[in-house]
């Protein structure tokens, strides 16, 4: 079900907090802020925290002053992922009972051993819940989603292993999977359209799946270019790219707009964050945006 296109758009960026924001995490952040504000829309900001191992002390905080430094600043209050948990359940609880989530017990190995994706082995198997991951049935969807459009990058077939992987919703350890948290606060927040970065193309279908599972409307979708040192290497975290600049900011917000095919002006006032993004906001074009999935910096 493909949303309304008279609803009011809403926008997000939704950060995990294993660090503190580079320049290609600001390039998504920026992205998203000028496809909702150019649309008069609202821009909402989540904090991805359902992943306790990866978290960095403090980078939380750090993630949002850097946001404010850069003039992004979001509509409403903040949602932590962590705070979130009742809902997962609550939607957990309705997949098991309709049948359409079932516990698993292979392993990493076990499905590397198999060809290196899952083929639904413990499907029919009645395996206990505790002590074991959950997976998604997708068998119970007859149109399966093959491909969808995205908004810069046109359409986008899926891999075809990808179509019926049963992914997991909930972790052997008991944590919620991103893709379950992350479609079930999307459709929380009322999110039309997801603007992020091209690494997460690949989510894309199973999280398309699981909206049409909870019959819930789909967004529309925009993948953005990933900044990368090398083809294939994203700059990251875990990569340790360097934090951006937050006492000298608009520099490095000049840059992320040229990235983004937005070059600004130099006879257009840019001693300030919002000097610039206002002048963003109202020449801001996805048709500007380089319709590729990495970009060289």
């Amino acid at each position: 079900m493909l949303l309304n296109d008279n609803k009011p758009y809403i926008g997000r960026f939704a950060p995990s907090p294993s660090g503190a924001l580079h320049f290609g995490s600001l390039v998504a952040a920026v992205g998203s802020y000028l496809q909702a504000k150019s649309q008069q829309g609202t821009w909402q900001v989540r904090i991805e925290d359902i992943d306790p191992p990866r978290e960095v002390e403090g980078a939380s905080a750090d993630i949002l002053e850097t946001l404010q430094a850069y003039g992004l600043q979001w509509d409403g209050e903040v949602i932590y992922q962590h705070q979130q948990s009742h809902l997962y359940e609550q939607v957990l609880n309705n997949l098991k009972s309709r049948g359409l989530c079932y516990a698993c017990s292979c392993t990493r190995k076990m499905i590397k051993q198999r060809g290196g994706y899952y083929q639904g082995d413990c499907r029919d198997k009645q395996n206990p819940h505790t002590g074991n991951a959950l997976r998604i049935n997708l068998s119970s969807i007859n149109n399966k989603t093959t491909y969808f459009i995205d908004q810069l990058q046109g359409h986008l077939p899926l891999d075809p292993t990808q179509i019926n992987d049963d992914f997991i919703i909930k972790r052997k350890d008991g944590l919620y999977a991103y893709n379950l948290a992350v479609v079930i606060d999307d459709i929380q927040q009322g999110v039309t359209e997801i603007v992020r970065g091209a690494d997460l193309i690949e989510t894309t279908g199973k999280q398309i799946s699981l909206y049409r599972l909870l019959d819930a409307d789909i967004p529309t979708y925009v993948h953005l270019p990933l900044a990368v040192t090398e083809p294939g290497l994203k700059l990251s975290k875990q990569n340790h790219a360097v934090a951006v600049n937050k006492q000298d900011p608009v520099p490095t917000l000049k840059q992320v707009l040229a990235f983004l095919g937005h070059t600004v002006p130099e006879h257009i006032p840019q001693h300030t964050c919002r000097e610039v993004l206002n002048w963003a906001i109202a020449n801001w074009s996805l048709q500007k945006v380089p319709k590729k999935q990495e970009i060289p910096i």
